[in-house]
This record gives structure tokens, C-alpha cells and sequence, in this order.
């Protein structure tokens, strides 16, 4: 029986130097993995840090313009002359609302608010210096008195009482400033422009519109 003539010829050792340089490129390998993976983290860090800059930017230090207008009025007096010289005289509470939707108190200046028939003024009242907090509505009620008795300079206002509805607008100005974290003011300025009518007949203030 033939013997095999194959033989097994054993590998020859690895030099130390061929084990050294495997090593030092197994451990570049691994160094550049770690630095893949921390490039690749702090590329998601800086993604995620923007991410909450700019929500933070459009939602808590945003600041928007508080809103000033009236609710409504209730009468203490209500005297209305339809006859011969058209007039009337009311002594009003007026029901007022600085609306802030900030996330932070608008802190505004004494102020005037006035009342017009036309373009005719017919009454004002003082808008005491305070502040409405941060995604509040402050309500507070102004007493005045609303009063047109000269006809020759409104003629129309015969013609308006017949008719049992009298048309009234209403102004104002706020300046004050928002106040966020504590730290940063933004000054703001609200205007205040109001249309309203007076129901004789049933002696309530209606369709309250403002811009």
C-alpha cells in the first residue's frame, strides 16, 4: 500500500516585529472607531442643542404684542334726551382686558384711554401704571362719564338716538416693556382701537370689535 506523500508543513512563527505591527494597526482601528463614535455623538449633541435653541427662541423668548381692549360696560346713569336737542349723558363702569401671552409680566405706564362719538370726544379715564403676568389676561373696570349735548356739531346724533342705537369707538396706548427670565426687557407698545354700540332700548353697551 502506497504511503501518502502529502505532508503537513507547519507555519512559520510570527517575527516579533509582524506581531507589533498587527497590534498598532488593530489599536489605530480601534482609535478611530472611538473617534467616529464621539464625532458622531457630538454632532448629535449639537443638532439636539440647536434644536432646543431654536424652540426656545420661537416659543419662551419670543415676545408677542399683548392685546388691550374692552369687554364690556355696565351703566350707573343712562340719561338720553331724544327730543328737540338730542343728548346724552351716561355714567359708565367700563370692563377692560390687557390679554399677555408671553412668558413673562408686560409692565406698562400710567395711561388715557378716550371715547369718541365720531370723531368727537365724549369722555376719558385714567389707566393706572401696573402689569399683566406672563400668559394672563388682567381685567380691571375704569368709571367715566360719557356725555354729548352740543347737536350743532353732531348732527347725526338725532338721527342715531331715533333709531335707539348710538355708534361710540374707543382709544388708547400702553407703552411698557416684557420682562423675560428675569433679565431681558423688550419694550412694547399696545394700541388699543375699539368700535361698540349703545343699546337704548334695552340700556347695554353691544357688538364690542376691536383690532
Amino acid at each position: 500500500m502506497a504511503e501518502n506523500d502529502q505532508q503537513v508543513h507547519p507555519m512559520p512563527p510570527q517575527s516579533k516585529h509582524d506581531v507589533e505591527t498587527a497590534t498598532t494597526e488593530q489599536s489605530k482601528e480601534l482609535r478611530r472607531q472611538k473617534q467616529k463614535k464621539w464625532l458622531l455623538y457630538g454632532i448629535a449633541f449639537v443638532v439636539f442643542q440647536t434644536g432646543i435653541i431654536v424652540l426656545f427662541s420661537l416659543t419662551i423668548m419670543k415676545v408677542r404684542n399683548p392685546k388691550f381692549r374692552v369687554r364690556s360696560a355696565t351703566f350707573d346713569t343712562f340719561d338720553v334726551v331724544q327730543t328737540t336737542n338730542p343728548s346724552f349723558n351716561l355714567r359708565t363702569n367700563v370692563a377692560l382686558g390687557i390679554k399677555n401671552t408671553n412668558f413673562g409680566p408686560y409692565k406698562y405706564d400710567n395711561s388715557t384711554m378716550y371715547f369718541y362719538y365720531g370723531e368727537t370726544e365724549i369722555g376719558s379715564a385714567i389707566i393706572p401704571k401696573s402689569n399683566a403676568q406672563f400668559r394672563r389676561t388682567k381685567k380691571f373696570t375704569v368709571a367715566l362719564d360719557l356725555a354729548l349735548t352740543d347737536l350743532a356739531a353732531n348732527s347725526q346724533l338725532e338721527s342715531d338716538i331715533n333709531s335707539g342705537i348710538v355708534p361710540l369707538s374707543s382709544r388708547s396706548k400702553l407703552s411698557g416693556k416684557v420682562e423675560l427670565m428675569l433679565i431681558f426687557k423688550k419694550k412694547k407698545s399696545v394700541d388699543m382701537d375699539c368700535t361698540m354700540e349703545v343699546n337704548i332700548l334695552t340700556q347695554e353697551l353691544q357688538n364690542v370689535r376691536c383690532k
